[in-house]
């Protein structure tokens, strides 16, 4: 045992001991020395070591300037801890200096806040006194007032922040308004993870903002993993309802982002997403919550059902809304029964696209009229030229189907309207939507009429849409803006006497068909194979070979794989009209009668379901190709049969053809019926 630790501690030896024998009872048995006399050895013995440890102690305080009091504690510390002898005074120095140091650090703040200064205070007094325990207490309060303090700090400039960022997202700077979130949540996370959680779901909405509104997919993908993260800070376990939120919000980016991608996988997460909030988000607990993620669930629904060649999605869009309006009624939410209304509109659209009758596509057209009494202008304006887009998709849809050209203009008229709030700077890729849709009704118009000024205003408008809606960016709207575009330079080809229209159309379409696979959106497939094979029909027309005839029907055969008349009916008819047409021309220069045989066959079809009370510019124009294919087949027979068939068939077509079509065209078609009637007589005769 070292001196310091004797010094400290002593020891007692006893001088002797008993031996025991027998047991010892009812005696007082002293052993050794008393308490007494061992106390005054103690002392004697310690005298020496004590004087020795005082003189080096107060040498220590002298020389450093420092109380003697903390280095008495110090060395007891050094004693308890077995520091050999001979280091003793080294490490006492070296602990007067760190006293010093320690003492200096403590008085060095005079500026700070009061309370902080009488902590330290406090903590000075305790280690003059030596007393190392109570100084290190009471710097542990300053500790924890100095943290709440920080805490207050860094939770006021996260306020700050956000208040930024409120101001950013008023003038639709949402990546700014997104960093600032961030920098929000960063200086609150090591303390509340709540804040945090609502900073970081801030921060996923601005993100969401910025990639709905400017086309930018690379936000759309930071906001759905930070929403993924944001799950992690709201576990279903703890708030269930928080996370069903999130589940939500998830819901809608992935939705954004997956209807932009050619795939359906993002759709499919979204609807994941969605069905997973509805088991928290329950129509009991929270009815209005409830509503709102049917109506997004809807929205999911009813892309995926756009992209199938079966309507069980779309039939399944069209129930989530409905339920969705049991909650979200006029009177108690106006704006989110508008929304309803109009995304019901968008299921109700594409599910009379598929049908061969006009009464979804009514319904749609008064949902988007009901939509527009509460989106008004003033109020909501993007949302109102939202649905003045969709509103004139149906418009032209039904127009497409009727004789006249009322509606169209009216589609027309919608989708201009929506361009006045939708402009290119401010929601580029629903500017580009509303261009193309803009561009199909005057391409249909444009069709109607003997000019050709309405069919390029149409090419301009593809033309516009296209410098947004790029294929990196939103390749099945690219595809369908190509699509778009090869129709309208088709019928423009048509007018005129050259072939690069044509070529245009057909390079337009060839296009679309990188993007539009069969296995990815097989009726959109065969909407372009369709077209293809027009454009390549027209083109076989006026060249002197056969390749590009056979191209046409090839094209037209292969769009009739999944355009069948059980699933989509009009197109269905749409196709076999056009593969008449090929057929026709083919048939024209061969010797035999196959292929007119055929020609008929597929015409007669097309008018099953192109019915005149259905779609009557339809009918018409198939009932004129009948009468073209059977006149050509008349002339190589001798009888008169096929000729009375032509004037039937031609004649039928004026029921409606006078009333729209070009006079000239008319005046042809009667001029062809009077010679035909001629000829049967000629024949008649012989």
């Amino acid at each position: 045992m070292n001196w310091l630790r004797r010094a400290l501690s002593g020891w007692i030896s006893a001088d002797r001991g008993v031996a025991a024998g027998r047991d010892i009872r009812d005696s007082t048995i002293q052993i050794g020395l008393d308490e007494k006399e061992v106390e005054r050895r103690f002392a004697e013995a310690q005298r020496p070591i004590t004087e020795q440890l005082a003189t080096l102690i107060a040498q220590t305080a002298r020389e450093k300037r420092v109380e003697v009091a903390p280095l008495r504690a110090i060395l007891a510390k050094l004693g308890e801890a077995g520091v050999p002898d001979h280091e003793i005074p080294a490490r006492l120095d070296n602990a007067a200096d760190q006293l010093i140091e320690l003492r200096t650090q403590l008085a060095r703040l005079t500026n700070e806040r009061p309370e902080f200064a009488a902590i330290r205070n406090q903590a000075l007094a305790h280690i003059d006194r030596g007393e190392f325990d109570a100084a290190r207490a009471a710097l542990a309060r300053g500790r924890d007032a100095a943290r709440a303090l920080r805490e207050n700090v860094s939770r006021n400039e996260a306020e700050f922040l956000a208040d930024e960022a409120g101001i950013d997202h008023l003038n639709l700077a949402y990546r700014d308004a997104a960093g600032k979130y961030a920098e929000a949540a960063k200086l609150v996370g090591s303390f509340d993870r709540d804040a945090q959680w609502q900073y970081l779901l801030k921060q996923a909405s601005m993100l969401y903002n910025h990639g709905n509104e400017f086309g930018d997919n690379e936000a759309l993908l930071e906001a759905i993993d930070l929403y993924h993260s944001a799950l992690t800070f709201a576990p279903r376990e703890r708030v269930p309802l928080d996370w069903a939120m999130t589940q939500n919000n998830l819901g809608n980016a992935l939705w954004t982002l997956g209807q932009r991608e050619s795939g359906t996988a993002r759709l499919e997460e979204a609807v994941a997403a969605y069905r997973a909030a509805l088991e928290e988000w329950t129509r009991e607990r929270v009815p209005l919550q409830w509503a709102t993620t049917q109506n997004n669930l809807g929205t999911a629904l009813s892309r995926l059902g756009e992209r199938e060649s079966g309507t069980a999605r779309l039939a399944e869009a069209v129930a989530a809304y409905r339920a969705a309006l049991e909650e979200w009624t006029r009177e108690r939410v106006p704006l989110q029964w508008a929304t309803t209304q109009n995304n019901l509109g968008n299921a109700l659209w594409t599910l009379g696209q598929r049908e061969s009758g006009t009464a979804r596509l009514e319904e749609a057209v008064a949902a988007y009229r009901a939509a527009l009494e509460e989106w008004t202008r003033e109020r909501v304006p993007l949302q109102w030229a939202t649905t003045q887009n969709n509103l004139g998709n149906a418009l032209w849809t039904l127009g497409q189907r009727e004789s006249g050209t009322a509606r169209l203009e009216e589609a027309v008229a919608a989708c201009r309207a929506a361009l006045e709030e939708w402009s290119r700077d401010r929601v580029p890729l629903q500017w580009a939507a509303a261009q193309n849709n803009l561009g199909n009704a005057l391409r249909i118009l444009g069709e109607r009429e003997s000019g050709t000024a309405r069919l390029e205003e149409a090419v301009v408008a593809y033309r516009a849409a296209l410098e947004e809606e790029r294929r990196d960016r939103v390749p099945l709207d690219w595809a369908a803006a190509q699509n778009n575009l090869g129709d309208a330079l088709r019928i423009l080809g048509e007018r005129e006497s050259g072939t690069a229209r044509l070529e245009e159309a057909v390079a337009a379409y060839r296009a679309a068909l990188e993007e539009r696979r069969r296995d990815r959106v097989p009726l959109q497939w065969a909407a372009a194979q369709n077209n293809l094979g027009n454009a390549l029909r027209i083109l076989g027309q006026r060249e002197s070979g056969t390749a590009r005839l056979e191209e046409a029907v090839a094209a037209c055969r292969a769009a009739l794989e999944e355009w069948s008349r059980d699933r989509v009916p009009l197109q269905w008819a749409a196709a076999q009209n056009n593969l008449g047409n090929a057929l026709s021309i083919l048939g024209q220069r061969e010797n035999g009668t196959a292929r007119l045989v055929e020609a008929v066959a597929a015409y007669r079809a097309a008018l099953e379901e192109e019915r005149r009370d259905r779609v009557p510019l339809d009918w018409a124009a198939a009932q004129n190709n009948l009468g073209d294919a059977l006149w050509i087949l008349g002339e190589r027979e001798s009888g008169t049969a096929r000729l009375e068939e032509v004037v039937a068939a031609w004649e039928e077509c004026l029921k409606v053809a006078t009333v729209i079509w070009p006079s000239e065209r008319v005046l042809y078609v009667r001029n062809q019926i009077k010679n035909t009637h001629l000829e049967i007589a000629r024949r008649a005769l012989n």
